[in-house]
């Protein structure tokens, strides 16, 4: 299996995929176990505010960047993606603590996030900056959302999962609005990516939307439940 396809893009399941989801898996228990050593104790503030200053200190530059004219694309460069708002709410959980940005941050990245990194709409290869970008926006999300939750126990409530389906909706309806105005599509709600994924299997536009809503807030209360009952669990025993 190699690393790029016969055109020279980026080929799923090639050797540059497994790597980087091989680096994902080996950082996902590095920071539950930081967040088990630092739960409840004087460290748990120094150590999330460093992560989170980590993230700015990865993303904001990348982000720039594709705004430079080498790099520059308007289907792609504008900060209008899901994971481009998910780093920031991130970032938010990490140095506030904040319930609902944890909240935003799990839910959009054990799903949302973690779907793009297994069926990546990605052309460009290691070392490229898009490559570097993509692969860096959607690692940190993810191991950000597993250390907020499974490390620190900042745990998704109902409250802030119904409040995070309407930021998702909000989201969805000013995503849509502008794709159909200036003829791109963020978050491919105007259309299939141009790669194999998982909208393939939910029928053809617009109908696809509609059921990825429904299936993507259905797993969502699933992923949330646990959380809630264990929450229950704790305040009958405290």
């Amino acid at each position: 299996m190699t690393s790029l396809a016969a055109d020279g893009r980026f080929e799923t399941f090639g050797s540059q995929h497994l790597a980087a989801l091989i680096v994902f898996a080996v950082g996902l228990v590095a920071v539950v176990w930081i967040g088990w050593r630092v739960r409840g104790t004087l460290a748990e503030a120094r150590v999330s505010r460093v992560l989170a200053v980590g993230i700015c200190a990865v993303t904001i530059p990348l982000q720039v960047m594709q705004f430079l004219p080498g790099e520059w694309n308007p289907r792609t460069s504008l900060p209008f993606q899901l994971c481009d708002l998910a780093w920031v709410f991130a970032v938010h959980a990490l140095w506030t603590r904040s319930r609902l940005s944890a909240t935003v941050t799990y839910l959009w990245g054990i799903t949302l996030t973690t779907q793009g990194m297994l069926t990546p709409d990605l052309a460009s290869t290691w070392p490229e900056p898009r490559f570097v970008m993509f692969w860096a926006m959607h690692i940190l999300i993810v191991w950000a959302a597993v250390y907020l939750v499974v490390g620190l126990g900042i745990w998704p409530t109902w409250a802030t999962y119904r409040r995070t389906v309407v930021i998702t909706l909000a989201w969805a309806v000013l995503a849509f609005t502008y794709n159909a105005i200036a003829g791109v599509n963020y978050g491919y709600l105007n259309g299939k990516p141009s790669r194999s994924s998982l909208l393939d299997y939910l029928g053809p536009w617009p109908t696809y939307v509609v059921v990825e809503i429904a299936v993507v807030a259905a797993v969502w209360a699933l992923l949330t439940w646990p959380w809630t009952r264990r929450e229950v669990r704790t305040t009958i025993d405290a």
